[in-house]
């Protein structure tokens, strides 16, 4: 895992300078991941999404990926997706992926990738879309537990009968 530092210092001085913006990402898109499935926004209506930009020679990115991983596995009912932006490499990409924890589904980007979800100017850069399909968060820097239960709301619990009816 070699980082340089004149990555670092693109990726610090991006997110630190305020230089993100939201990308144009399309109202919908479809994504192969490394295993040749299909991800459409539009199939997870109902259902909370996040995507994670990241890179293997990105330190916070791969500080990151096992909390995703274990937070994903506790919550089943959130599709979670990783975009690598390393698309020289798959092979390895895959492998790096696997060794950091990585165990949710894997896109590599490419322009086709870039075209649907825009770009980003930072990484990594977290992306939620609530169960609408709305995007309501694209921020860099690295996520934890903490911020993605913040930010996805479970929904909200519905009253059984017998709450209902009086005695």
């Amino acid at each position: 895992m070699k980082t340089t530092n004149w990555g670092m210092a693109v990726v610090l001085l991006a997110a630190l300078s305020g230089g993100f913006s939201a990308p144009a990402a399309s109202a919908d898109w479809d994504l192969k991941d490394v295993e040749g499935q299909s991800h459409r926004l539009a199939a997870y209506k109902g259902r909370w999404v996040v995507l994670n930009f990241w890179a293997t020679w990105c330190v916070p990115c791969i500080q990151e990926i096992p909390e995703i991983a274990a937070w994903s596995r506790t919550h089943p009912g959130v599709v979670v997706l990783g975009v690598a932006i390393d698309a020289e490499d798959v092979a390895k990409t895959k492998r790096f992926a696997a060794k950091a924890g990585h165990d949710y589904p894997l896109v590599i980007s490419d322009d086709a990738v870039e075209a649907q979800l825009g770009s980003v100017r930072a990484l990594p850069t977290t992306r939620i879309f609530d169960p609408t399909g709305k995007v309501v968060y694209d921020k860099p820097g690295r996520v934890d537990a903490k911020l993605l239960d913040s930010v996805i709301k479970p929904p909200a619990a519905r009253p059984t009968p017998t709450a209902l009816s009086t005695p």
